[in-house]
Order: structure tokens, then sequence, then C-alpha cells
């Protein structure tokens, strides 16, 4: 058994064949302590520097339109995308689409040092190393000009490249169940982008990047009056046959995709009227305002025949270090079996965010947003934050699960579980709080479990001008900041900002309960959360950095918190950031030219 084994209070046997043991195993191997990391290459190979962008030769290319800022679709007000009812409902399009990209997927900027290039994307990912790939797949709609089939998106070029073509009679057929409109997005990772740098802890960081982009995609659909769900019902079995991941031939010789997860989309006003769906011959199970967050095996099976087309292109001439733990943990993970889960449509289409939020301090568009977003690299030591912009960013974490999936605020309507990520926060600057230890409980009904998984010691004092509806609560008071430091990698940043926080996953007891797959979802859950705060700290006119790197027992001691019940999964950092004016930033499609 491992040292990192012994030092847990629970155990799992280091020859168990259990998938449930064998993705604990490999989150216990690859913590961090104080004396030592997870295993890494241990310096960055640049001469087999993964390309970040995957093309599929011999797959035909549709650009989509490099649109400004003031053409259409606008961007909404930032605060309209959490009230639903004030988006107005875009047509899906190819402009449209263009819009969902550039905010989901798309690159925002190129930064230059010297004669150094690198593009920044609307999607975070740890080291900029950018392991997600995204997928659309497209039935016939009127005023759509795009065939009917699946389309990987290019984010350099901006544009679609077509791999599968899909009778569009098949297409309609697989996309039934749902509303009108309907296009179902896709996610997968080249674990070899993040291997390249990080080593064994990768499987991690690209769970959690898959979280960013689920997060980023939501977000992109609400700028458009557009809803989405996580089909999540789906085997991955299934999964990786619509996205073409199993097709061994068109990846020969190259870094594979693992299949993540699918998402149905769709405008949310073509849902209004729709009073005829056939229910049964459309096999939704019963109520016409239900839909499945599944596919019918049948239909992918149909579709997977094809025709295909295009070859992945290589992305590092050699690999050095094979990290056959993250294959390991990849396969004790898959998703075996399907799930008949179901979501009701009733009345989704007049959704209000449940509780009023104050304003954010400037009505910026949604746009300005996103395109701004950016991950701080050091904090001046300096900025505070008030009490209500602290309370707000921790209203839109709380998912509202005592809703129906739909009626939950965004982006929380995607995600079809109740939370399992609560917030272990370190407030350093924000006005009104005193410093210290502070915990939000994302999920009141595990307050007791939570509670007695840490330390008795600890006060749980209700923080003081909280809102009486968000459960946040004073541990410890004091000054936190060198602490935040030291279990952050003695990274500066967890204690320059206004405050940081690591991100405290229900652990074991989720994985046995639900099953290994779980265990690359708590990521997923992760990453969605820290999407929220990347945006709202923009908003906020500070700005944010996840932290992937932490020492994670260390981080446990800190609340005496027992075994395996809670497990720090990532840490995050908000402030008033440094700039670093050595680099130059550039637009982000000055390199395509289009014709007009």
């Amino acid at each position: 058994m491992s040292t990192e084994q012994s030092s847990s209070s629970t155990q799992t046997d280091s020859t168990s064949t259990d998938p449930i043991d064998r993705v604990i195993r490999y989150h216990i191997q690859t913590k961090h302590h104080f004396n030592r990391y997870a295993r890494a290459l241990g310096y960055l190979d640049w001469a087999n520097q993964p390309d970040p962008f995957r093309r599929f030769e011999g797959a035909p290319l549709v650009s989509l339109p490099l649109l400004p800022p003031d053409e259409d679709p606008v961007s909404p007000a930032y605060d309209a995308i959490y009230q639903p009812a004030a988006v107005a409902c875009q047509p899906v399009n190819v402009r449209t689409l263009s819009r969902f990209f550039e905010f989901a997927l798309a690159l925002s900027a190129w930064k230059k040092a010297g004669e150094s290039e690198w593009p920044l994307r609307s999607n975070p990912s740890s080291g900029n190393l950018h392991p997600t790939e995204g997928y659309l797949v497209v039935p016939q709609i009127d005023g759509l000009d795009l065939k009917p089939g699946l389309y990987h998106y290019a984010p350099k070029e901006h544009g679609l490249e077509l791999r599968g073509k899909f009778p569009a009679d098949q297409v309609a057929r697989l996309l039934a169940p749902f509303p009108p409109g309907a296009l179902l997005f896709g996610l997968t990772s080249v674990h070899w982008r993040e291997a390249w740098k990080y080593g064994e802890r990768a499987f991690r960081y690209c769970n959690h990047d898959i979280g960013h982009a689920i997060g980023t995609a939501r977000i992109a659909a609400a700028t458009l009056g557009w809803k989405m769900v996580l089909l999540d019902g789906l085997s991955q079995d299934i999964t990786s046959m619509l996205l073409g991941t199993d097709r061994a031939g068109d990846f020969q010789g190259v870094e594979p995709e693992h299949p993540d997860c699918l998402a149905v989309m769709w405008p949310v006003e073509d849902v209004r009227g729709n009073e005829e769906v056939k229910g049964k011959e459309l096999g939704v199970r019963g109520a016409k305002n239900e839909i499945p967050l599944f596919l019918d095996p049948a239909m992918v099976k149909e579709l997977a025949v094809g025709p295909w087309h295009g070859k992945a292109n290589r992305l590092s001439g050699e690999h050095g270090v094979r990290w056959d733990i993250i294959d390991e943990v990849a396969e004790a993970s898959w998703k075996v079996q399907p799930q008949q889960l179901i979501v009701s449509l009733q009345d989704s289409h007049v959704q209000e965010t449940p509780h009023p939020l104050p304003l954010a301090p400037h009505q910026f568009l949604a746009g300005q947003i996103i395109r701004q977003r950016r991950s701080a690299v050091s904090f001046d030591g300096k900025t505070s934050i008030s009490a209500a912009t602290f309370f707000r960013m921790m209203r839109l974490v709380m998912p509202r699960s005592d809703r129906p999936q739909l009626e939950r605020p965004m982006p929380w309507d995607v995600w079809p579980y109740e939370p399992a990520i609560h917030l272990l926060i370190f407030v350093h600057r924000v006005d009104g709080l005193t410093p210290g230890l502070y915990f939000l409980a994302r999920d009141l009904k595990k307050l007791t479990f939570i509670q007695e998984s840490m330390s008795p010691e600890l006060t749980w004092t209700p923080a003081p001008g909280c809102p009486e509806d968000l459960p946040l609560y004073w541990l410890l008071e004091g000054d936190a900041k060198k602490l935040a430091v030291q279990v952050s990698c003695h990274q500066d940043i967890a204690g320059d900002s206004a405050f940081s926080f690591g991100m405290l996953a229900e652990f074991e007891g989720r994985l046995r309960d639900g099953g290994a797959w779980w265990y690359p979802r708590l990521f997923w859950e992760s990453g969605l959360l820290g999407q929220v705060l990347y945006l709202e700290a923009e908003a906020a006119g500070v700005r944010a950095t996840g932290i992937g790197c932490f020492f994670d027992d260390p981080v446990h001691e800190v609340v005496t918190m027992k075994g395996l019940s809670l497990q720090s999964l990532y840490h995050f950092t908000i402030g008033g950031p440094v700039e670093d004016r050595r680099l130059m930033t550039l637009p982000p499609y000055g390199h395509v030219k289009r014709e007009t």
C-alpha cells in the first residue's frame, strides 16, 4: 500500500478491481503533500509541447461568421442572463451558432511576449493547455445552412468540421423527444495535453476543464435565450459512438479523445404552445411536458454508420513518459449503465431567478464580461470587496436544488443532480466581514453531515449581515492569509486576494452510493461553480484564478476532516489583479482572413 493510502483513515485494497476502489486509489495517489508532489515529468518537454488545436484532415470546414459585438445577435445585459424572461429568444442559425461558440469555446485574445504568442479562450483551462474539444449534432433546421450531422468545432479557424454526415430523417427521429430546434452539444478531453505538463494529476484537471466548458456553454446558450441540460442518463459507450471517439481508425497513431458528456440545448420560445407532443410515440415515457436525459441507443447506432470524414492530427511528436494511471482511472470511472432520467418542461420558459439579485456594480453586457475574462496571475494584496458583492457571489453558486431542475437559477438548471460541492472560505479582505475561516453549505440538507465530518470545536455561527437564505457560517476568526498560501502550494495568489476557498466534495459516500462514474462529475461541478465566479469577479471589477495545485490532506487538517467523507477538489481565489505590462494583447481572430 502506498504512503498516500496509509495517510488516510479510510483505506482501499491496493489489489481491488472494484471501480470505486480504483478511483479512490487514484485520488489518494495523486494528492500533493508538503514533502512530495504527485508524480509528473519534473520539467517541461518543450520540443513535444502538444498542439493546442485539433483538426481532422479531410473533414470539410464550414467557416462561422466573425461577428462584431454590435452585430446581431447582440448580447443581453450581464444580469439578464440570470433572469431568463428578460432575454429575447434567438432562432437557430449560423449567426447564433457563431455567437454561441464565441462565448463557449472560441479564442478570446492572443498574448505576445517578445517573439512568443499564445491564444486565450473563452473556456478556462489548467495551464492554458485546453484539453477540451467541442462537438455539435445538427438536424435539418429551416434557416440553418448546415447539413445534418456531427461537427467538430475548430477554435483557431472559428469553424465547424463535418465529421459525420447523418441522414436528416434519422437525426430528426433521434431528436424527436426534445423541443423543436434542439441541438446536441458534446465535449471530449485529450488527456495528453494536461499530462504533458502535470503528469498523473492531469485527469483531475481535464475534468475541471470539462466543468468550466459546461459552464461557458450554458452561459453562452443563456445569452441567446436557449435552455441546456446534460444528457447524463447516457452510457459512455453511446456518447463515444455518437461523437466518433470510438472510431479507432480516425485516431490511429495519434492522441485519442475521451468522450465526456452530451447536452441538449434548444430555443426556449419554441417550447410554448407545444401541447401536441406525442409522448409515447416520441419515447418520452408519458407526460407531454417531459423530455428524457438520454438518447435511443438503437438510433445512435444507426447514425454511427456514417459516412464519416477526417483523420485526427497528431499533437506531439513524442510522449516520453506514458501515464498509465490516467488510462486506468478513465476506464474505472467509465459510465457503463444508462439511466432513464427525465426532466419536466412545465413552465420552464417563464423561469425566474428564485431570489432577486442586487445588480452588479456596473451594467455591463454579458458578452463584454465573457470576452474580458482572464485568469489573474497575481493579486495586489490590497483590494477588498464589499460584503454585498461577496454575498451576491455566494448566492449565485447556490443551485436551489429544492426546485425542479429547469426552474433552478442558470447555470444550475443544466445540472441534473443535487449539489455535492461545498466551500471552505478564507476571507481576507471583505468589507464588513471579520477575516477568518467561513463555510458555505450549498445544500442545507447536508449541513449535519458536513458538521459531523469536521472538528467539533468549530463555531458554525451564521455570518453577520448574511442574507437569511444563504447558509454561510463563520468557523474561526483570525488572519488566514498565510494558511491559505501554505495549503495552496505556497502560491501568494491565495493570500493576496480578497478571499480564496477550497471546494470540498462529498466524496466516498457519493461514490459508494452512485458509482465510480461520479468521480469526474465531482470535478465537473467544481468547474461549473468556478465559471460562475470567474464572470462574477469580472462584473465586480476584480479578477479570479482557479488553483489546481494544493496540498490535499493539509487542507483537510485545517478543519480536522475525517477520512474520505469530504475531499478538497479545487481551489479558487478572487481579488485585485496585477497586470503584467510586458505582455501585449492581440485580437482573437486577426489571423483569420474572411471574404466579405
